[in-house]
């Protein structure tokens, strides 16, 4: 198998992984929220220690103003979640904490 391939199939592994860690996702695994790495502007956030991914998508999604929170991600159990799938476990069913009314 050419290397190519290799890395094609590595990277739809992956992906695919992805997908199942967001629908089996564990709201109450310790969580990790890291910054963008974008050095300039006001309200940059830092390096954040959660005891539960769900406090994370809560702080990340309600504390965070969306322009400060591109480029951040969480991690999880080794996984890395970026801002759409952020936004994705926060609005989700399986979101364990009372969320906040926010008007848009």
């Amino acid at each position: 198998m050419s290397h190519q391939t290799q890395s094609v199939n590595r990277v739809r592994d992956q992906a695919q992984r992805q997908v199942h860690d967001l629908n089996g996702f564990d709201y109450g695994a310790p969580a990790e929220l890291y910054p963008s790495r974008i050095k300039k502007g006001r309200g940059r956030i830092t390096y954040k220690r959660f005891n539960t991914a769900a406090e994370a998508l809560r702080f990340a999604i309600e504390e965070i103003p969306p322009a400060v929170l591109l480029g951040a991600y969480l991690e999880v159990d080794e996984a890395r979640f970026g801002v759409a799938e952020i936004r994705f476990l926060y609005d989700s069913a399986a979101y364990p904490l009372k969320r906040t009314v926010t008007e848009d």
